[in-house]
């Protein structure tokens, strides 16, 4: 039987038992759940580059932001906190609508 030794997502064990299989699963602490999430952060990044259907693409990036929402609630952060600081820093610095790709910095003088 495979095991996996990574985070799932909350309906996965209930996926795996309506299939028939059980799943062993434990809880993890605090700091394991954090070291984990980032783990997963790295795993949907990784995903999401190897995908060419936009499709697809788009359900990597939706687990990515699903990841990125958990880590957000770890720092005291909720889907609107974090929503509130991402509107803030693009309208300090914008956003990447505009295709910008600098090429170097010279000196002014």
């Amino acid at each position: 039987m495979p095991e996996y030794h990574k985070l799932v997502r909350d309906g996965i064990p209930e996926l795996i038992a309506a299939g028939g299989h059980v799943c062993i699963t434990r809880t993890l602490e605090h700091e394991e759940y954090i070291d984990q999430l980032r783990a997963k952060l790295r795993e949907e990044a990784e995903e999401y580059f190897r995908e060419d259907n936009d499709r697809l693409a788009l359900e990597e990036l939706a687990d990515l932001l699903e990841v990125i929402r958990a880590l957000a609630a770890i720092h005291g952060g909720s889907p609107e906190v974090l929503e509130q600081v991402r509107a803030e820093k693009a309208e300090r610095r914008g956003g990447f609508q505009e295709r910008i790709f600098l090429l170097r910095v010279e000196d002014g003088s």
